[in-house]
């Protein structure tokens, strides 16, 4: 799905729809008994982030989200059915934290005890202010240090109906957000037709944290993984890696606003192209990433391109369906190539020896060497992500239903950048700081790359054309 903010996903008029956690769920909550489950290490970290920030003195909405349409005027009654089953489904979103001292103890409700709250917020002529709404709204609702910290909205027009599901990132990560609206259609549609629902079970993020974090807390500081993410940190000047161009931003200074760009990249013959050329070497991953190390040499200068790869954590089939934070963190150093081959040789080389590093979470390892980094930041590096999304189930109908992975863009000091395989190309997004520095090294670099994926299917085609010399 394009990865966006809620300004630019095609908010159109009509009247809106919420649904929350009922009162009664919400009092359930409250009496609830202790869940020993733990907290994932990443989703304790950003919540304590988030507390961090807050204490500071700025709030920094952090949430995620997704919006689509069903056709026409939705059937309400169908529709927050369809809400609830899912809600029902992913055990997470029905799972949350509190305070005891220091310590973050979980707690999670039962399934009969979740009900959903529907309210008629009222009709919306304004795009523009229907938007301004929604984040508002949205930031409130979905907020990290709060419970329940989701909420569902639905835009209701004759012709056509929009979701909008809004979470705190403890509960989701990108690729729940790409399952998310097949699974609604789903429900929605059996709700309507009276024709049952086909699908499996899936495992619960709440499980995975317990088993995540039992198997990191199984090592210790001689960990090989740790005297790794150890060295590599040294070679970071003793930080997490930032994006390696001039930002404009001062040591020590306040946390910036963001800014978003979200724009087409390459169109589907090109992104086929460009993946073609780097399958010998990994794929598309491995491209985007050389790439990346060509260019930020070029914009700044420094000798060994140093990042954390993000990876999915869904490492059993059960998990592979289900709802959560499923994201560990690998490092990779690539020195400056002579060409785009020497890169992609080099990337792949550092993924096959580094990629198992993501299976234990960085905060764990930061815990180990005793360390904390960046604790007023809600980003501890920066990254460049490239995710296929093709095949997720019901990708190919994105476009015409309109969907979108939504990014709440508010504070933050580092680059974010993001890059999807769609049906229709390669979509880019990145979150940055809004400096004048910062916004011409990252058109520099959007630029950049999509010439330098251009580029190569062109030097492919011209070195086949080429006569043989014998």
């Amino acid at each position: 799905m394009r990865i966006s903010d809620i300004q630019r996903c095609e908010v159109r008029p009509g009247r809106l729809v919420e649904w929350t956690f009922s009162p009664a769920t919400v009092a359930a909550a409250t009496a609830l008994p202790p869940d020993p489950r733990p907290p994932a290490y990443i989703q304790e970290s950003h919540i304590r982030t988030a507390r961090a920030v807050r204490e500071d003195g700025l709030f920094v909405p952090t949430w995620l989200g997704t919006a689509f349409d069903l056709p026409g005027r939705a059937d309400l009654d169908a529709l927050e059915e369809a809400l609830r089953g899912w809600t029902l489904r992913h055990e997470t979103l029905r799972s949350g934290f509190r305070w005891v001292g220091d310590d973050m103890h979980r707690f999670t409700l039962d399934a009969n005890d979740v009900t959903l709250h529907r309210e008629v917020v009222g009709d919306f002529a304004d795009a523009e202010v229907l938007t301004r709404y929604l984040q508002d709204r949205f930031d409130v609702a979905a907020d990290a240090l709060d419970w329940p910290n989701l909420i569902y909205a639905a835009v209701v027009r004759d012709d056509s109906t929009s979701v909008y599901m809004a979470f705190d990132h403890t509960n989701v990560d990108a690729y729940s957000l790409q399952l998310t609206s097949n699974e609604i259609h789903g429900l929605y549609t059996s709700g309507v037709t009276g024709r049952p629902v086909t699908g499996t079970p899936v495992g619960s993020y709440v499980d995975f944290c317990r088993h995540e974090r039992a198997n990191a807390d199984g090592i210790d500081d001689t960990h090989a993984i740790v005297a790794r993410w150890r060295e590599f940190i040294a070679r970071c000047d003793g930080r997490l890696p930032e994006f390696p161009v001039d930002l404009g931003l001062q040591p020590g200074g306040a946390l910036p606003a963001q800014k978003l760009m979200c724009e087409p990249l390459v169109d589907a013959d090109t992104a086929a192209a460009f993946e073609a050329h780097c399958r010998p070497y990994g794929g598309s991953l491995v491209g985007i990433l050389a790439a990346t190390s060509l260019i930020v040499h070029e914009l700044g200068g420094q000798p060994v391109y140093r990042t954390v790869v993000p990876f999915h954590t869904r490492l059993k089939s059960e998990w592979s369906d289900s709802v959560g934070w499923y994201v560990g963190g690998a490092p990779i150093e690539v020195p400056a190539a002579r060409d785009f081959d020497g890169a992609l040789a080099t990337v792949r080389a550092e993924l096959r020896a580094n990629r198992s590093l993501a299976r234990i979470p960085l905060a764990r390892v930061l815990r180990l060497l005793g360390a904390d980094f960046r604790p007023t930041s809600p980003d501890m590096y920066s990254i460049v992500s490239y995710v296929d999304a093709r095949l997720t189930p019901g990708s190919a109908g994105w476009s015409e239903q309109k969907t979108y992975g939504l990014i709440r863009v508010s504070y933050g000091d580092q680059v974010c950048a993001w890059v999807s395989r769609l049906h229709e190309g390669l979509w880019f997004a990145c979150r940055y700081p809004d400096t004048e520095a910062a916004y011409k090294n990252v058109r520099r670099y959007a630029e950049k790359l999509r010439d330098l994926i251009a580029s190569v299917p062109a030097s492919d085609h011209m070195r086949a054309a080429q006569p043989e010399l014998l």
